[in-house]
């Protein structure tokens, strides 16, 4: 797991033949941009909304199928109210500004984790754009929002707990079983596990991220902050990745 350093101006060797199915990101470093720049954290949160629409439109043109960026944690409502409401307020910006573009770049949107108890503003902007995207067929993009890696997987154990009470399921529980009731499963058409899992700014943890999920996934870390992370730098972070040799347990 190296922590990538950026390359500056050397030419990037993408094959695309070899693009990963679904990255997911775990947007890190807004608080600390802010305040390396000597502003409010909500104007590292707004840098961190207009780097996610940068990155958004490039994994699409780039072809990649899946891209799940962690926007906001089942712990992060332990921030202040402060905090909590302006990244739900930029939250809506986005979504409410962005919804044409998205439907022009044929992107299907998609959310992992229970956003019903979101403010009702950020709410009834996230219901239409999942309405008015649900027939896209180009990328998925999956926001994380209200989600937490062992919430999925409690939430989808307790799914096939009431389906073996009712009947509905006799005889051994199966990975697939476990795969489908999760978040990712097939209420958001059973989105593959990610290949690649990105994180900014420097820190070398999951924060509880897509947990199960993410048993074979390849990790690259840059100490790149989010509102700093440019098409270039994910780019960059792509190239390292296909430079990976994955044996998903197997000997070469």
């Amino acid at each position: 797991m190296r922590k990538n350093q950026t390359k500056g101006t050397e030419s990037i060797m993408l094959d695309k033949d070899r693009m990963p199915r679904h990255v997911a990101i775990i947007m890190d470093g807004n608080g600390r941009w802010a305040k390396k720049h000597g502003l409010p954290r909500l104007a590292g949160h707004n840098a961190g909304m207009e780097s996610m629409k940068e990155i958004v439109r490039c994994a699409s043109n780039l072809g990649i199928q899946y891209l799940t960026v962690y926007a906001f944690s089942t712990e992060n409502w332990k921030r202040s109210q402060e905090e909590v409401g302006g990244i739900f307020r930029l939250l809506t910006k986005f979504v409410d500004l962005d919804l044409d573009e998205l439907n022009e770049e044929n992107v299907r949107v998609k959310c992992f984790g229970d956003y019903s108890i979101i403010p009702p503003k950020a709410k009834k902007s996230m219901d239409e754009t999942l309405k008015e995207t649900a027939d896209n067929t180009g990328m998925q993009f999956n926001i994380a929002l209200n989600y937490g890696g062992r919430a999925d997987i409690l939430r989808g154990v307790n799914k096939i707990a009431d389906k073996v009470r009712s009947g509905e399921i006799s005889g051994e529980i199966t990975e697939d079983m476990i795969s489908r009731s999760l978040w990712s499963g097939d209420e958001n058409g059973n989105v593959p596990d990610p290949d690649v899992i990105i994180r900014t700014s420097g820190e070398e943890r999951l924060s509880n991220f897509l947990l199960w999920q993410c048993a074979y996934s390849e990790f690259v870390f840059t100490d790149v902050l989010w509102p700093d992370f440019t098409p270039e730098v994910f780019e960059q972070l792509l190239e390292e990745y296909q430079g990976r040799d994955r044996r998903f347990g197997g000997r070469k």
